[in-house]
């Protein structure tokens, strides 16, 4: 697959995107990368998506890889995975990257979208969501209302992606990841990125703009 995105020539590539069927059987694909600095790449849009991400968040992509081999080496490939191993995929594939003011962040947090897009909407102009995992932009592709994102919290990194990449993965450990540090987004819903949130009543659809768990007492 070709990945049609440039790298400054000054700068080492942070991996080698090779066919699949370089990945030896039986090796698990994080510690393949880990040990060659190859990314096993199969035709596709996921894997496209992936490329372009290792290409403009090296840096977090890298250490993601470095978390989930030290997770290998502790437990193996277990059938059921522990909470920082969850995370680190959840990460991977769906998370988006959110520098925005303390009451916008909460509100998204505690899932109170009338004041998300409603009363602090004014507040998105203020900040910057990065999509980051490759299955959630692949899943864009063909947008629909309720494709929600992991949102993590890229503060206070600036808007610059080689800031926030820098930030995010110095941010990133497996105590960080096995919390969940993760707040719920139908990225559909983000005020300008689609033009069918402007409509009345697009934010009543319960079965996408979910409320809060209540605690169990």
């Amino acid at each position: 697959m070709t990945v049609l995105a440039r790298w400054p020539a000054t700068q080492e590539a942070p991996v080698e995107f090779v066919p699949q069927d370089a990945l030896p059987p039986g090796m698990a694909y994080e510690s393949y990368i880990f040990e060659t600095k190859q990314c096993p790449t199969r035709e596709g849009l996921h894997d496209f998506f992936n490329g372009l991400v290792w290409l403009h968040f090296p840096l977090t992509k890298r250490r993601l890889n470095q978390l989930h081999v030290a997770q290998i080496a502790r437990t193996g490939i277990a059938p059921v995975r522990g909470p920082a191993r969850d995370a680190l995929t959840l990460f991977d594939e769906n998370a988006a990257l959110l520098r925005a003011p303390d009451a916008l962040w909460n509100a998204l947090q505690a899932k109170e979208w009338g004041r998300v897009f409603g009363d602090l909407r004014g507040l998105w102009a203020e900040s910057c969501l990065v999509l980051f995992g490759h299955a959630l932009l692949e899943k864009l592709v063909f947008p629909r209302k309720p494709i929600t994102a992991h949102v993590y919290r890229a503060y206070p990194a600036t808007d610059s992606i080689i800031d926030m990449d820098a930030w995010v993965a110095a941010s990133l450990s497996d105590e960080v990841l096995a919390t969940k540090p993760f707040a719920h987004l139908p990225v559909l819903g983000v005020p300008g990125w689609w033009a069918g949130n402007e409509a009345q009543g697009f934010y009543d659809d319960a079965s996408v703009f979910r409320q809060a768990r209540l605690a169990c007492l």
